[in-house]
Formats: structure tokens, sequence, C-alpha cells
């Protein structure tokens, strides 16, 4: 049979039994809890990530890290670099403790206009903001949580910490994340800080150095917030600032370089069990345009594996107006098609209770996008879903409600059709619901020896307007685990 002969079907059976190959000869960065397209630490417990910022061509992932084991502590950052966001490449350690504190969460810039001075070539400097956790290890006993700086002047290859660190001293209890945007209108820094319980803190500075608080804010969550504005799509010149905290909620409001009013919310960006800490990326180049997010997927369970938790798929946020009520939504950023590997997909078809399109095919790693629809049952109950190595992703087309791992949300209106896209790596689940409006993420720990795929319904047949699933190679590769 010639190469352009080959079937779809024959393509996924093959990169399967490739992927199995790997998994069984449990290779670097292919353990049998490896996740194949969401970063890892190669070894040690991974947090939330920080100092997300491009530069040059590259994206740079920092993240809490402890390269001594998988518990808690013990916190450096540390660095992956990539040119399309799922193929990393590890770098050393970032910013190590010191006598100050250990590294928990921040932020990184590109120092454009040089605030700060610590420019010495050609090309502006990156510069990170990063809470010193003081009284976290010995050296840092009786010290309290401040917040510091380091830069570089080497694309992020080495970093010097600010010989007059901290820049902001402790304000109260465990201060922390603190999250730095440029302001253009001002031409100013701003900063976002978590004070304590649900309260934060905005800052503007000058050069990075010299900060000045400028209002305190409430909202029902804690840790890690971010802090940007969106256009609106389909309004090009209409923008909002989002105000994000570590469990997704979200605030929408105006800000004039003094005062965040808000608009509207707090909203849940992820309704499922393992989505924290997230972080978008900053410098993106006005050319690409995009607000793109990672977080962390946290309490995962990985048993016997070199390392502990995930980050979360890159996804791409959009701000969006319908009827005067605004919204983010969320998806995979378009670079995961990249990984695409092979191509089954259906259109126009009848499910009936006991049918299974999906029944020959197995698997570990998948882009799944389904867009469905039903009529309305009237005494009968009837939903239609999907099973997963085990996991039930189950909708209920009687009350209009998604469940999935002992999560439930009800669908914002109760239309007769509904988009779902999965995505499903290893030891994950992400769900895109309705073109990203509703998010939901979860960690699993599966049978090594189940690898079933199903798609079913109950009761009433349910019309697949179209199914497409994609199966996904690996992100890594022999040099994932190179350090410079």
């Amino acid at each position: 049979m010639k190469a352009d002969e080959i079937s779809e079907a024959q393509k996924i059976e093959h990169n399967m039994e490739q992927q199995n190959a790997a998994r069984d000869n449990q290779i670097p960065y292919q353990e049998t809890y490896r996740p194949q397209f969401h970063y890892t630490a190669r070894k040690g417990l991974l947090n939330c990530p920080s100092g997300l910022v491009y530069q040059a061509g590259e994206y740079h992932l920092l993240f809490q890290h402890n390269p001594a084991g998988n518990n808690w502590g013990n916190f450096s950052w540390g660095h992956a670099i990539s040119t399309d966001l799922f193929r990393w490449r590890a770098l050393p350690s970032a910013i190590e403790p010191d006598n100050i504190g250990t590294v928990f969460s921040g932020s990184a810039i590109q120092d454009t206009d040089n605030t700060a001075g610590f420019q010495t070539g050609d090309e502006p400097a990156l510069v990170a903001m990063y809470t010193a956790a003081g009284g976290s290890s010995p050296e840092s006993d009786g010290k309290l949580f401040t917040q510091c700086i380091a830069f570089s002047n080497n694309r992020a290859r080495t970093w010097t910490k600010y010989a007059n660190n901290p820049v902001i001293p402790n304000i109260v209890g465990e201060n922390r994340d603190p999250k730095v945007i440029w302001y253009d209108p001002g031409k100013f820094w701003v900063m976002a800080l978590f004070l304590d319980g649900e309260s934060f803190a905005l800052f503007t500075s000058p050069n990075l150095t010299q900060w000045t608080r400028i209002q305190t804010l409430s909202v029902r969550g804690s840790e890690c917030p971010d802090f940007f504005p969106l256009k609106i799509e389909g309004e090009r010149d209409e923008e909002r600032w989002i105000f994000m905290v570590g469990n997704g909620n979200y605030l929408i409001g105006s800000f004039n370089g003094k005062h965040f009013e808000t608009e509207a919310g707090p909203f849940a960006l992820d309704l499922g069990s393992n989505y924290y800490a997230s972080q978008t990326f900053g410098n993106i180049p006005d050319s690409d345009g995009r607000r793109i997010q990672l977080a962390w997927l946290a309490g995962g369970v990985y048993p016997d594996m070199p390392f502990n938790q995930q980050m979360s798929v890159p996804t791409s946020l959009t701000l969006h107006n319908s009827g005067g009520q605004f919204r983010l939504h969320r998806n995979p950023v378009v670079e995961i098609e990249s990984l695409y590997a092979g191509l089954q997909e259906w259109k126009d078809l009848d499910i009936k209770p006991g049918e299974n399109p999906l029944q020959k095919i197995q698997g570990d790693l998948f882009d799944i996008s389904l867009e469905a629809s039903w009529q309305e049952p009237s005494s009968v109950a009837s939903s239609f879903g999907f099973r997963i190595r085990g996991v039930e992703i189950r909708f209920d087309c009687s009350n209009h409600t998604l469940s999935c791992m002992g999560r439930s949300v009800k669908m914002t209106d109760d239309k007769n059709s509904i988009k779902i896209r999965v995505l499903v790596d290893r030891t994950s689940i992400e769900l895109f619901i309705d073109d990203g409006l509703i998010c939901m993420s979860f960690c699993f720990t599966p049978s090594p020896a189940n690898y079933s795929l199903e798609f079913f319904c109950d009761s009433l047949p349910v019309h697949i307007e179209t199914l497409s699933l994609h199966i996904l190679r690996s992100a890594w590769s022999n040099d994932s685990a190179s350090a410079e």
C-alpha cells in the first residue's frame, strides 16, 4: 500500500502502538503517569506558574519548584522555554532561596524602556518580581514575607538579584504573589498583590524598585492575583480590565491608572476540581494579541513517579459581551494542532442507546470535539456523554446539566444543543463547553490497563452534528531535560 493510501484509522492505530511501546519502556518523560502535552518538571514538586513572559521568540515558563523532592517546600523558581507553548526545554533553576526567604510565586516582565536601569546590552532586560518567603527555611528564620526583584540581560539564562531587596517590606501576614503589568497610558508599572484573607492591593511604580499603594480590594478567593486588560470581541475600541485570583474567580471592570472599578462579577473561570493559581504571559507581541494563560492543575496523584503535579494546557482568554453580560471565554491555544497525529470524524449521525461510534479506538492522548443536539424529552430522563478511561462525562438533557468527577454545572441557557471539547492526557481531562464559556479541569489517576473510549446515550437518540477525534503525539523530545 502506498503511504498516501494509509487510512486515518491506520494512522491512529500506528500512533497508539508507538505510545504504548514508549510507555512500557518507562523512559524519561514517558513514564506511566507522565503527562504528554502538559508541562511537568522532570523531577520534584511543581507548583504555581510564575514569571510567564515572552521574549525574542521564546516563551518562558518559570514556576515554584522543589528540585530536591516531591514534597511541599524548599522552593526555587524552575525554568523552561518553548517556541510553541507545548515542546518545552528545561533550563537550570532561575532564582534560588537566600537568607531573605525561599522563592514563592511572582511574575516577570520585559523592561522595554529600561525604567529600572538594569539593561546592559542591546536587548531589554527581563525583570522578575517574586515573594521571598521569610521564615520558610533555617536561613531565613525570623524574617517576614517580602517582595523582591531579580533581572536578566541574557534572555533569562542567568538572573541577578537586586542589591537592595526587598523592594516592598512586609505589609501584613504572608502577603505574596506579585503580578506586574505595564500601564501604557500612564507610562508606569502596576502590581497586584495578595495581602491576607480575601484582601488584595494595587501598587504603581515608575521604575520597578519604588512602589506606591493605590487601592485595596476584596475578591472571593485568595492568593495569586492576575490583572490585565482585554479587548471586547467584536467591539474594536472597547476593553475592560480583569482582576483574577487563585481559585479562578474574576472581576470585570475599568481601570484609569489610579482605581479599579468593578462592573461585574465575581465569576468562576473554571468549575472543575483541579484548576488553580493561573497566570497570563507578559510581553506577547501586538501582532499576536492573545492573552495566553497557564494554570496549575493542583491535587493530582502520580504513584511512584519522579515528579509531582502538572500545568494546565495553555489557553487563550477572550472577553465577550452577550446582551450587556460580559464573560470570559477560555480555549486551548491553536498551537495544539502541531501535535495532531490522526483524525477520525463523524457527521450528521443519530446515536441510539447501546451504540458507540468510538468502540474501536483506544488510547490516552486525545483532542475530542462534539456538537450535538437532541429533542426535548417530556417525561423520559435522557442523557449522553463520554466514558474515557473510566471517567464519565455526562450531560443531562432534562435539566441541562453537565457532570464529571463529582462536579456539576448547569448550562446558561436551555437550548437543545451543546458544544463540548475534551482534552485527554494521561492524568488529566479538561473540558471546554460552548466555545469556552464554561470550563472544567480535572486530574485523575487511571488504571494503566484501561484505554477504553465510549460515546453513549441513554433512553433517547442523540444527533451528532459533528464528532471529531484527534489523536495527539507526545510533546516531549530527547532534549526536554537538557540545561544550558
